[in-house]
């Protein structure tokens, strides 16, 4: 396989988290520039990094004109990501890796699959969470047949879709053999988190209906069951698949369960390692090794492809539509001509007293459960 040039724009707590998966595939990767609006905080990362020598810049057009890399990460807010998929095709990238969620409205993100689409662009959204060990082990049973024919998927979080509902509806698609959703039906209410950086209601509760038959559900917010400690409320989540034989489930955080054909019919639980300490190496190494995969070849098209995440945000969206109009949302949306929903939400949606967890921002240590 070739080695590709990488550019990387926002050096954050996340944006750190993709050096270093990028770093740990040195064979398909070479980053050749950094970009962040806080000179010093990059100075740290390329220091911290061992990328003294790679150019570094305080504006991503300056940087991509510059170094024209075939591989453009940004780690930004989603109100940012539709310009910066514009900009990296000025400039000629291949491939494209961004975090969720893509966008703040399916218009947008819409156009921003077009776009690459029509300029041979191949993008990723970050939903790397499934290559987490529990998540993999869970859907090399289910795919065995230990839990016999998938009929109801849950999907539960307590922080806010935006911040990992997004996740979990790519999840239910991935776990469930890439069936795409045939209608979907939801309930929001709360404004507060609409102001947040990833802006969503307090609390989203959706269903739909798969090509396949099976039912999904979906919690996010504070109202979803808390099976953790407040304090790792950011990471507190599940996504339950049950069976005509069982069932399994598996969290971020390392825990999981399983009632199935090999367990006997018990439940039986375990640990995996956390989320904190399992980010890095165990999931954005393979996340940016099949990503070199698919850039070389077109048939392996990458578990996190724009077209899924896409996707994901239509069922987030339609819930949202389908709570605000008190109907039933078809998909595929194809008429985009309606008011943005977080326009509409802001506007509409009244206080509640919620309230908010608080999300652990990875800026400080804590102590982790492994």
């Amino acid at each position: 396989m070739s080695r590709h040039t990488v550019a990387v724009m926002g050096l954050g707590v996340r944006g750190r988290i993709h050096i270093h998966g990028l770093l740990e595939n040195p064979d398909y990767y070479e980053i050749v520039g950094l970009c962040d609006i806080d000179q010093a905080a990059m100075d740290q990362v390329a220091s911290e990094y061992h990328l003294e020598q790679v150019p570094r810049f305080l504006d991503a057009e300056e940087m991509l004109k510059t170094v024209r890399p075939e591989v453009f990460v940004f780690v930004t807010y989603p109100d940012m990501r539709l310009n910066l998929i514009k900009l990296g095709i000025k400039y000629g990238v291949k491939a494209v890796s961004l975090e969720k969620p893509m966008a703040e409205s399916l218009q947008e993100a819409r156009e921003m699959a077009r776009l690459c689409h029509e300029n041979g662009v191949k993008a990723v959204v970050c939903h790397q969470q499934k290559y987490l060990s529990q998540f993999q082990r869970m859907k090399e049973k289910i795919d065995a047949g230990v839990i016999g024919e998938i009929r109801k998927i849950h999907a539960e979080t307590q922080a806010w879709f935006s911040q990992l509902g997004t996740h979990y509806v790519d999840y239910t698609l991935w776990i469930n053999g890439g069936h795409r959703a045939k209608w979907v039906a939801g309930h929001i209410h709360g404004p507060a988190t609409l102001e947040d950086s990833h802006p969503a209601p307090d609390y989203l509760f959706g269903t739909m209906e798969l090509e396949n038959g099976v039912r999904a559900y979906i919690e996010c917010g504070y109202l979803s069951e808390a099976h953790n400690p407040p304090e790792f409320s950011s990471s507190d989540n599940r996504l339950t698949v049950y069976g005509t034989d069982g069932y399994m489930y598996a969290e971020t955080d390392g825990f999981w369960g399983a009632c199935t054909t090999e367990t006997g019919g018990r439940l039986v639980t375990g640990k995996d390692p956390g989320w904190r300490n399992h980010q890095q190496v165990p999931i954005q190494t393979p996340y940016y090794t099949q990503f070199a995969r698919w850039i070389e070849d077109d048939s392996a098209v990458h578990s996190c492809n724009i077209d899924t995440a896409c996707h994901g945000f239509e069922i987030l969206e339609g819930m949202c539509l389908s709570a605000l109009n008190n109907v039933r949302v078809d998909l595929p949306i194809t008429d985009l001509g309606y008011t943005p929903v977080l326009e509409r939400m802001r506007r509409e949606l009244p206080p509640c007293g919620t309230v908010l967890r608080k999300l652990y921002d990875g800026k400080t240590p804590r102590k982790e459960r492994d």
